[in-house]
C-alpha cells in the first residue's frame, strides 16, 4: 500500500473541522516529498482471511478439534492456528500470516467446507502487498455510535442478568483432548471444563471422563426429579413402556463413512470364501517369535499381507482400480505398487492404514510396519501419507471376533479380504485319521463389473498355497 494512500485513509476519518483538514491535508502531501520524514511512522494494517485450502484425495470438508489461538492473540506466521481431523487423518493448519486474530469464524467441534475462511488475522501491509485486502476498512470515526448508549445497555444487561464468573480449567492446556476424548465428552454429554485433568499438564483423559461422569450419576436424586421419574399416580410396579428417543448428528468420522460406504454399495460385489489351514503359518511365527535375537514380533497378519501381494504379481488387475470421469467410457487404471490397507480398530473408529510397496518389502519389514502404523492410530497420529494410495485391502476382523464377514470394497479400489478368527477343529490328515488343525475362514470381496469369479477364485488359491505352504514364499522373496 503506497505512502499516498495510507495519508487518505487516515485524514478520512478525521473530525476536525473543514479548515483544519485542508491544513493538515497539505501537510501531509508536502511530507511525502520527503520519504526521510515517513521513515519511522506507523505500519498500515489490513485483514487477510485463513481460508481452508483443499486437502486433497477428495476431502471436502474437515471438523476443528481445537485451536490453538483466540482472538485479539498473535500468531507467527507459519505457526500452528488449529488441528483438524478428516475422515483420513488429524493434523494441524498453520498461519499464512503473521498479526493479531480478529476473528474466529469456526469453533470447536464445527465441520469446515474446504474453501471458507478459517480466521481473520490482521497483518502488515508491507509484509503482504501481493495478497488482496478481504475485509473492508473501518468506517470513519464521526459515524460509529456515542459510547454512552453502549455503557447504559451494558449496565442495564448486568443488572437484569447478574454475572456469573466463569470455572476456567486449571491450567490453558485443560480443554485441549484428542478426537477419542470429546467423543466420549460428548456421548456422556459432559462439559469439558468441568472435569479436573490428570494428563501431562492438566489435560483431560478418557479415565478422567469416565471418572466424572460415574461420580456424577452417584448424586442423590431430588425429590423433583424422583416426582418425574415415578408418578404418584402409578403403581410402583407398573413398567413404563413408552419409547423414548434422542435424535442426534452423526459424529465426523461417522458422517464420512456413510458418505463412503453409500459411495461404495454402488459397486456390485461379487462374494468368495474359503477356509485355510494355518498351522504351518502358527509354527513357523511362533518359532521366529521366539528367537532372542528378534526384537520384531511377527503376526500371522504379515505372512497374509506377503502372501497377497506375492499373488497381486500373478493377478494385477486385482491391484487396479476403475475410473468412470466418462460413465460412458469407463478405464481400467492398472497400479505397479501393491500398497496394501490393513483395517484397525482404533478410539476414533475404524481406519484403513496402507503399507507402501509390499512387494518390496520382507515379512519382518511387514510387521514392523504394521506395528508402526498400529500405534499412531491408536494416538491419533496418522498423516495423510499413510491413509492414502491404498490399492488392495485386507481387514483382519478376527482380531475381535467372528468367523465370516462379507467385506465391502471401497470406491479405489476392486478387490478386498476379510480374515476371520483362528479356530481349531477336528480334521482328516492324509491317512484319513482325525486331528485337529487351527482353521481361518477367508473371504473375498470383488467388483464384479470388471472381476469375473474365476479370476478371484485363482488369486484366492494362490494365496492360500502361500498361507498353508508359507516355505513356497521363500522361492519368491527378494
Amino acid at each position: 500500500m503506497s505512502l499516498l494512500h495510507c495519508s487518505r485513509r487516515l485524514l478520512s476519518r478525521s473530525t476536525y473541522r473543514s479548515g483544519h483538514s485542508i491544513a493538515l491535508q497539505s501537510l501531509a502531501l508536502a511530507g511525502l516529498h520527503s520519504r526521510r520524514a515517513f521513515h519511522g511512522s506507523a505500519a498500515c494494517w489490513g485483514t487477510r482471511s485463513q481460508v481452508l485450502k483443499d486437502v486433497g484425495e477428495g476431502i471436502t470438508e474437515v471438523q476443528i478439534i481445537q485451536w490453538y489461538v483466540e482472538e485479539g492473540a498473535h500468531v507467527e506466521e507459519w505457526k500452528p492456528l488449529c488441528q483438524y481431523q478428516s475422515d483420513k487423518a488429524v493434523d494441524d493448519i498453520t498461519s499464512r500470516y503473521a498479526g493479531v486474530i480478529k476473528k474466529l469464524h469456526f469453533q470447536t467441534d464445527d465441520t469446515v467446507p474446504t474453501g471458507k475462511a478459517l480466521c481473520d488475522i490482521e497483518v502488515d501491509d508491507a509484509q503482504y502487498p501481493d495478497d488482496a485486502v478481504v475485509v473492508a476498512q473501518p468506517e470513519p470515526v464521526e459515524s460509529q455510535p456515542a459510547q454512552q448508549p453502549t455503557e447504559v445497555s451494558q449496565l442495564d444487561t448486568s443488572e437484569a442478568v447478574p454475572h456469573v464468573p466463569e470455572e476456567k480449567p486449571q491450567s490453558k492446556y485443560a480443554s485441549l483432548a484428542t478426537p477419542a476424548v470429546r467423543g466420549l465428552l460428548k456421548d456422556l454429554n459432559v462439559n469439558i471444563l468441568d472435569v479436573t485433568g490428570t494428563g501431562k499438564d492438566g489435560r483431560v483423559t478418557k479415565d478422567d471422563v469416565q471418572k466424572f461422569a460415574a461420580t456424577r450419576g452417584q448424586q442423590p436424586i431430588t425429590t423433583t426429579q424422583q416426582t418425574a421419574a415415578v408418578p404418584a399416580a402409578r403403581p410402583a410396579t407398573t413398567i413404563d413402556t413408552q419409547q423414548s428417543e434422542t435424535r442426534e448428528p452423526l459424529t465426523h468420522m461417522q458422517s464420512q463413512m456413510f458418505k463412503t460406504m453409500t459411495k461404495s454399495l454402488q459397486i456390485p460385489h461379487f462374494l468368495f470364501t474359503d477356509e485355510l489351514n494355518i498351522d504351518a503359518v502358527t509354527t513357523l511365527r511362533r518359532k521366529l517369535s521366539s528367537d532372542p535375537t528378534s526384537a520384531q514380533k511377527i503376526t500371522s497378519l504379515s505372512f497374509i499381507v506377503k502372501a497377497v501381494s506375492l499373488a497381486l504379481e500373478e493377478y494385477p488387475i486385482l491391484n487396479a482400480k476403475i475410473d468412470t470421469t466418462d460413465p460412458k467410457k469407463p478405464t481400467i487404471i492398472m497400479r505397479r505398487n501393491h500398497n496394501i490397507g490393513v483395517a484397525m480398530d482404533t478410539p476414533q473408529g475404524l481406519i484403513v492404514p496402507n503399507i507402501k510397496n509390499v512387494a518390496a518389502r520382507s515379512i519382518s519389514d511387514i510387521a514392523a510396519e504394521i506395528s508402526r502404523l498400529s500405534a499412531l492410530g491408536k494416538e491419533g497420529k496418522l498423516t495423510p501419507a499413510d491413509l492414502t494410495g491404498g490399492t488392495f485391502t485386507v481387514s483382519n476382523i478376527g482380531n475381535i471376533g467372528g468367523t465370516y464377514v462379507s467385506p465391502v470394497i471401497v470406491s479405489s479400489e476392486v478387490a478386498i479380504l476379510g480374515v476371520g478368527r483362528s479356530r481349531v477343529l477336528p480334521v482328516f490328515d492324509e491317512a484319513g485319521q482325525v486331528t485337529k488343525a487351527e482353521l481361518v475362514n477367508f473371504s473375498w470381496s470383488a467388483d464384479h463389473r470388471v472381476i469375473d469369479g474365476a479370476t478371484m477364485a485363482r488369486m484366492a488359491n494362490k494365496v492360500r498355497d502361500f498361507i498353508e505352504s508359507p516355505d513356497r514364499m521363500l522361492l519368491r522373496l527378494r
